[in-house]
């Protein structure tokens, strides 16, 4: 699907007038605090490290380093001290305090890095929240602040689309978009509703025909009775769903609080017994001091959080540059986990444009294909109709020099007629220009026209002087990995995909069948989308959705996981999805989730390993005497040794492994 926010135009003759997309309210990076604080203690630690490790009077790093303490860990600190007041101990806060005790006894570097990692760990955290934001306050600016309501004298006013209530009438003009949720009095049109449904090509609409808030119409004017509030619209449903299917989350982070709890709790009263205990049997200040300080370091999670952090961040770097934009190490590690694929169609299995695939002149019109479509082009040219640019493009592709078209005249919902060498020609609907044509010609042309649209094609049928000349097919076309991607991710998850679409049925059957999926839900609106995720979910199936439109945001948010396409995507998808697809390379979706698994695999080993130096070194410092240096040498081997061990994962050969 294209992006909504700069939507192609829909006319079948002179070009509608363009709409100018509102511009995109992004926040930057570093209109954020904690971006710009991350950013400062990270630039500090860089100069600092250098001088310290070249042997530099400490009067020259030893200031930088307190900066950098400053800039990164104040705002952790505080917001920590905030909530003991609230009898709550956080992580972030003991990272704190670990940093701390690491400098009172020399560790400064050490430290100083502790703060660098927790302070750029926050900063992605509020950047990704802003820009989630942003990208629902993007989507309600498809919808139109104002629109023109009809009063019963007939009369015109400018209204606010959100005053629009149940039962007014509102004009919609050729090239603008439909102010609300309604049904069509009179009028016919073609509007592109690929925001709603995202089927790729605009659907002709005419009397008693449903239309929805903030699709654009092509150039026929509508008049529509509002059936919904602006409250209640689609569009204002979909930011909504977005914004649930995100809380959902929640649980997961209450899960990782309760943990972080006991484990500070812990920690706080391990290092308090370590430096305590010993005084009250008679033991030197200094060296119980020294000892606690020492259980502080051994025991800091330095290790664990490396443990965790390098497989997957190596994971992350090496999809990155293979076209695959993971978010975070939490989404990689969940796209491991994944059971259950859900495929949007346009977009996504298909490359979301049309393109003709099928030419079928009939006999007795004295044309093959190349005449036909020779006709059909040069009809065409001057629209700019998705359709039409198909028909143009086709003709393009196989060299055709196209006549120039005279009387050009086009009809919204019906098609476009024009003199072509003499010869009349109209191209269109089938279902609008067969009553035109003698009757015994227009049954055998219903037979073809029938036949393509049960293949899932769109007819566009050709008429010459009055007799129908030929049927051209046009279609979404499959994209060349699709079949095979279906058939890895089946291999993957041991469960076929499923099709997930907003498209008609028979042309998502018939591309079901082409790729090997079973399980097709076509005409769905968002909110079916979400159903259908939610029902697998409460099975106890984890889903990964892949689509690339605003209709599939809320199924992207709902998913266990959720992949966008990134090429044509529109901002609400990129931004809803937890990875995009940049190259839009389908094909790598069942590499990242292979690449996923191998990640979580490294974890656990790491995990392992860190595990066992942290209680070694923790019941050295307890049971005998830990000098200082060979504990500091204990806690940072272990991280060397764990990170080394993630970071097999940046070479080539671990995707080319994963692809396999």
């Amino acid at each position: 699907m294209t992006s909504t926010l700069t939507p192609l135009s829909t006319d079948r003759g002179a070009a509608a007038p363009r709409e100018v997309a509102a511009p995109r309210r992004r926040t930057h990076v570093f209109a954020l605090a904690e971006p710009c604080w991350a950013a400062a203690a990270t630039v500090l630690f860089l100069l600092a490290l250098p001088l310290q490790l070249t042997g530099a009077p400490a009067w020259t790093w030893g200031p930088l380093y307190a900066l950098s303490y400053a800039a990164g860990g104040w705002e952790p600190g505080w917001e920590g001290l905030k909530a003991l007041k609230d009898r709550t101990l956080d992580v972030d806060l003991l990272m704190i305090v670990a940093a701390l005790g690491a400098a009172a006894i020399g560790q400064v570097m050490d430290g100083a890095l502790l703060v660098v990692i927790f302070a750029t760990s926050g900063a992605l955290e509020a950047l990704a929240t802003a820009r989630t934001a942003d990208s629902v306050r993007g989507l309600l600016d498809l919808a139109p602040a104002t629109a023109t309501r009809l009063d019963a004298d007939g009369s015109e006013e400018t209204v606010a689309a959100k005053e629009l209530a149940v039962g007014d009438t509102i004009l919609v003009r050729p090239g603008e978009r439909v102010g609300a949720d309604g049904r069509v009095l009179d009028g016919a049109s073609d509007v592109d509703q690929a925001t709603i449904t995202g089927e790729p090509l605009p659907v002709a609409k005419g009397s008693g025909d449903e239309v929805f808030a903030g699709t654009l119409n092509g150039t026929g004017a509508l008049r529509v009775s509002v059936e919904r509030d602006a409250s209640d619209s689609v569009i204002a449903r979909i930011v909504r769903m977005v914004g649930e299917a995100s809380e959902t989350k929640a649980p997961t982070q209450l899960f990782v609080e309760k943990v972080e709890q006991r484990y500070s709790l812990a920690m706080v009263g391990a290092t308090l017994a370590v430096f305590l205990v010993p005084l009250a049997f008679g033991a030197e200040l200094t060296g119980s001091l020294l000892r606690a300080m020492t259980f502080m370091i051994v025991a800091s999670p330095c290790a664990v959080v490396l443990a965790t952090m390098p497989p997957l961040l190596s994971a992350i770097a090496n999809a990155g540059r293979h076209g695959v934009l993971v978010k975070s190490a939490v989404v990689m590690e969940r796209l491991g986990q994944i059971d259950t694929v859900a495929l949007d169609k346009t977009g996504t299995l298909t490359e979301g444009t049309p393109r003709v695939t099928d030419v079928r002149p009939f006999a007795g019109s004295g044309l093959d294909e190349t005449g036909l479509l020779v006709l059909a082009a040069a009809a065409e040219h001057p629209s700019e109709h998705p359709l039409a640019r198909a028909v143009v493009d086709e003709a393009r592709e196989r060299g055709l020099k196209l006549p120039v078209a005279k009387d050009f005249d086009s009809a919204p919902g019906v098609g476009v007629s024009a003199t072509i060498d003499g010869c009349t020609v109209t191209v269109g609907a089938p279902a609008r220009l067969l009553d035109q044509a003698a009757d015994a010609a227009s049954a055998g042309a219903a037979v073809v026209v029938r036949e393509l649209e049960d293949g899932g094609c769109t007819a566009v049928l050709v008429i010459a002087d009055g007799a129908p000349a030929g049927v051209l097919g046009i279609a979404d076309r499959l994209r060349p990995d699709a079949a095979a991607t279906v058939t890895s991710l089946t291999t993957l998850t041991g469960t076929a995909p499923l099709l997930l679409t907003g498209d008609n049925p028979r042309a998502a059957a018939r591309l079901a069948a082409d790729v090997g999926i079973d399980d097709v839900r076509a005409g769905l609106l968002p909110e079916h989308k979400v159903s259908a995720v939610n029902e697998l979910e409460s099975a106890g199936r984890r889903v990964l959705v892949v689509g690339d439109g605003v209709n599939d945001a809320p199924a992207l948010a709902a998913a266990h996981t959720g992949v966008a396409m990134g090429r044509a995507g529109s901002d609400l998808a990129l931004e809803t999805a937890d990875a995009v697809i940049v190259r839009d390379e389908l094909a790598t979706v069942p590499t990242v989730i292979a690449l996923s698994r191998r990640a979580r695999r490294l974890v656990v080993q790491n995990l392992f390993i860190a595990g066992l130096f942290i209680t070694g070194l923790v019941v050295w410092d307890l049971a005998g005497t830990l000098p200082l240096p060979l504990g500091v040498l204990g806690h940072e081997g272990s991280t060397v040794i764990v990170g080394i061990n993630g970071l097999r994962l940046l070479r080539d050969a671990a995707w080319r492994r994963a692809a396999a």
